[in-house]
């Protein structure tokens, strides 16, 4: 056991305690296992705890029900029941050493065990791979608190076993490396890389949900530029991108380089709170940009309609790893229009808010905010020379924080007339003439061309030839 510094002496949460008292109180061993110890010696312990028992899950059931918790089966054939203890619910498990793991993702056998440090050497990495007891303190047999002090990212034994056993292991250390700010540690680095081709065997939604925690974190960029060979292996698309020359006086980096910078600047821009949309849209904005290249007679390079299909190839991608439709909706949408030329006018603001409420109906203001910040961060990643476009999207946001004052129109619902205003207007009957004429009414008022005013529109109907 390595020793404990005795300044550390972090706040168990009181249900997880109560756990481990019931457990040993009946004759068994448990401590707490997992990232509650990891981030505790982070200085960042939260209440979500695991707790590891030398007891068989029948027993813990029973020890935990002599005590009065709640008991749920929610793992049994892994040895796991979730306890409910004063509203918090605790996972516990059996010791368990896996083997066998032939389709490199699941183990073919569990077997229960007795000691602890065997439940702990099946684990992936030595930061997660600790144990801590409220009075026996912590137990760290793979160095993990020392690699949690130098910032590095280091498997359990044998990383080309560890990522044989489980291939999304590959993916899982490259998030907690750029999630905390960690160098890989050298053998690791190499196994990773090493063993890049068994995520080939891995669900589309399992790696979608270690990307997407990339993504979600704010770390896309970051994991793009340190470790392109596994995003790419992650996401094939967007291999065709790396060290793709734009052959562009605008553009100083390649495609895929760009897209980084693209989404470091997101999290710039946002001060790291981007919306999961912003940030799958800006890894994904130029995905396209190397199938739509080509080139004028001067050599410069062009990408052709690239947001229109770059938004088709976004799609597919999100739903493959089955992002949710309602990010997925947002992204590609920012998506289709982050290239698309629009003049700073009320007008045209209105009109991509009519675009975005058809697309993503009660979401077009923080898309259309979301855009502005999609193209900042695309300006800002391109050249010098193109980095004072991003401050033009500050008019954008001006006038549609106007607009929002003046109250929005964008759609029928938001004008001042009604159907029945119409109909009485032009003694017509209801049907299909009803609703073309909201809709000429929306079209000028969103012009600027008549004010959204009950009496000026009535006017304006009557005054129609």
């Amino acid at each position: 056991m390595h020793a404990c510094d005795e300044a550390f002496s972090p706040n168990v949460p009181d249900a997880a305690r109560r756990v481990i008292e019931a457990l040993e109180g009946a004759g068994h061993e448990a401590w707490i296992v997992g990232g509650w110890v990891r981030d505790a010696l982070r200085g960042a312990a939260s209440h979500d705890v695991d707790v590891t028992t030398s007891a068989p899950w029948p027993e813990t059931a029973r020890a935990l029900h002599a005590v009065g918790m709640a008991v749920y089966e929610t793992g049994t054939a892994h040895g796991t029941v979730t306890a409910v203890c004063a509203g918090e619910a605790v996972e516990v498990t059996t010791y368990r050493v896996e083997t066998g793991y032939s389709d490199h993702r699941h183990p073919d056998e569990v077997r229960f065990v007795k000691d602890v440090r065997e439940d702990l050497a099946r684990r992936d990495l030595t930061i997660n791979a600790m144990a801590w007891h409220p009075t026996r303190g912590l137990l760290d047999p793979f160095g993990g608190r020392d690699d949690l002090v130098q910032g590095i990212v280091r498997a359990v034994g044998d990383p080309a076993v560890r990522f044989d056993e489980d291939a999304l292991r590959v993916l899982r250390t490259v998030r907690f490396a750029v999630r905390f700010g960690f160098a890989v540690e050298r053998q690791t680095h190499e196994a990773l890389l090493d063993k890049l081709y068994l995520l080939r065997e891995v669900a589309q939604e399992r790696i979608g949900q270690e990307v997407n925690a990339i993504v979600c974190g704010g770390k896309a960029g970051t994991a793009l530029l340190a470790y392109p060979e596994v995003m790419c292996a992650a996401i094939p698309e967007l291999t065709a991108a790396r060290g793709f020359d734009q052959r562009s006086v605008y553009h100083i980096y390649d495609v895929y380089e760009h897209i980084a910078h693209v989404c470091n600047a997101c999290e710039a821009f946002t001060a790291g709170q981007a919306t999961a949309a912003l940030r799958w849209a800006a890894l994904l904005h130029d995905v396209a940009k190397p199938s739509t290249y080509s080139e004028d007679v001067d050599g410069h390079g062009h990408f052709f309609d690239h947001p229109r299909q770059g938004a088709h190839m976004a799609r597919a991608i999100l739903r493959r790893m089955a992002i949710p439709s309602e990010v997925a909706d947002a992204a590609c949408l920012l998506i289709r229009w982050h290239d698309e030329p629009m003049p700073a006018t009320a007008p045209a603001v209105r009109r991509l808010l009519r675009r975005f409420s058809q697309a993503c109906p009660g979401r077009e203001v923080p898309l259309a905010f979301n855009l502005f910040d999609l193209r900042r961060a695309d300006a800002v990643s391109k050249c010098p020379s193109a980095a004072p476009w991003a401050h033009h999207m500050d008019a954008y946001a001006s006038i549609l924080r106007s607009e929002i004052e003046r109250g929005l129109v964008f759609g029928t619902r938001q004008l001042a007339v009604s159907g029945s205003d119409v109909m009485r207007a032009l003694n017509i009957a209801p049907g299909p003439a009803v609703g073309m004429q909201m809709e000429v009414l929306l079209q000028v008022v969103m012009a600027g061309e008549v004010p959204n005013e009950r009496d000026e529109l009535l006017a304006w109907l009557g005054a129609m030839p």
